[in-house]
């Protein structure tokens, strides 16, 4: 699970490098670097249930959001056919930008979970 860690770690850090020209970083950039410090935290033996639990309560809240917005998911798979979400990095189209943004979310909360469920088996408090 360290190999996990550090892996998910770096990738979130290079997730949030990636923010600086979204149209919100103010909110994903801080979503990244704490998935990724809870990441290496976790790497390094510090395992903190709490904070692991907020991170998947938070990310949760916010793909919920971002699956029944009036532009999100649902609006991309029934509307809009599930167009090409990678066709052009640059996201004009509202639907696919909470697409992208929600995918992000699942990836954190299933890290998330995945350390939790392992640290629970290792007797992890």
């Amino acid at each position: 699970m360290k190999t996990l860690n550090i892996v998910f770690a770096v990738l979130f850090i290079v997730f949030a490098a990636l923010q600086y020209n979204d149209p919100d970083p103010y909110i994903w950039i801080p979503i990244y670097l704490v998935s990724a410090f809870v990441c290496y935290q976790t790497y390094k033996g510090k395992f903190d249930k709490f904070s692991h639990w907020i991170i998947i309560a938070f990310c949760s809240i916010y793909a919920v959001r971002l699956f029944i917005d009036p532009d999100g998911v649902i609006s991309w798979f029934k509307d809009h056919n599930r167009e090409n979400l990678v066709q052009t990095m640059k996201a004009t189209k509202p639907w696919i930008e909470q697409t992208r943004e929600f995918g992000g979310l699942m990836l954190i909360i299933i890290v998330a979970a995945i350390n939790l469920i392992t640290n629970k088996k290792a007797g992890a408090k």
